[in-house]
């Protein structure tokens, strides 16, 4: 069975733009190696292969081996280029080096847990995810896959926060690393800890109940202004 947290990768001594497009007509991927001390390293990956392991969600925010010509290395996924007609043929890739003593910094997917238990959604509210991931920092062996999120409790036009976040040990939110703009009262928030989801009302149903208001009563003409 293939290892989906293991990527097969070549080394490429070919740079610069035709190379790269040559790369991508013969099936492969160009992608760059870089941090820590050693000098940024340019490799080629099988495209279809890699496609495979952009399926796994969790390949986004997990420690990878990137085996180069037999040499092994631990990286993460920094970025990633799809072409901009076509989210399936990937353009261009980045990989981190990461060393266990040093943190990183990460885009984490956000897992929301209990809509259909939450008192708004009972109501008649409908759940909307204003963020579906979180940037965290962390040392590599505390980079979680996902981060649960718990909203059984969320009521009719309230909202979670960042800071109601319930995170792994060892791992820290990037936006709630700044200062707050000014002192807070109890259940404010600062600029930094934006909503990730909430609870509302259907604008259908709003829409509705205002035509209803508008409409005249039965037996009545409208009258013009």
């Amino acid at each position: 069975m293939e290892n989906l947290f293991e990527v097969q990768a070549e080394l490429r001594t070919d740079e610069g733009k035709g190379a790269s497009r040559r790369l991508r007509h013969a099936g492969n991927v160009p992608a760059i190696i870089y941090g820590g001390e050693d000098a940024p390293v340019s490799v080629a990956i099988d495209h279809n292969r890699f496609l495979r392991h952009l399926e796994e969600e969790a390949f986004y925010a997990h420690i990878l081996t990137l085996d180069i010509d037999g040499k092994k290395q631990q990286v993460v996924l920094k970025d990633l280029q799809r072409h901009p007609a076509n989210s399936n043929k990937i353009m261009h890739a980045d990989f981190l080096r990461v060393d266990a003593k040093h943190a990183v910094t990460m885009s984490v997917q956000l897992h929301f847990l209990g809509e259909e238990e939450a008192p708004g959604v009972k109501a008649g509210g409908v759940v909307s995810h204003l963020m579906t991931d979180v940037e965290v920092s962390c040392l590599p062996q505390d980079l979680p896959e996902y981060i649960e999120v718990n909203i059984s409790a969320l009521e009719m036009d309230a909202s979670l926060h960042l800071s109601e976040i319930t995170l792994p040990e060892g791992v820290t939110l990037t936006a709630l690393s700044h200062a707050p703009d000014e002192q807070l009262e109890e259940g404010e928030h600062s600029a930094y800890d934006q909503a990730i989801v909430n609870i509302h009302a259907p604008r259908a149903v709003v829409a509705d109940d205002d035509e209803e208001e508008a409409a005249p009563a039965e037996g009545e003409e409208a009258t013009e202004e």
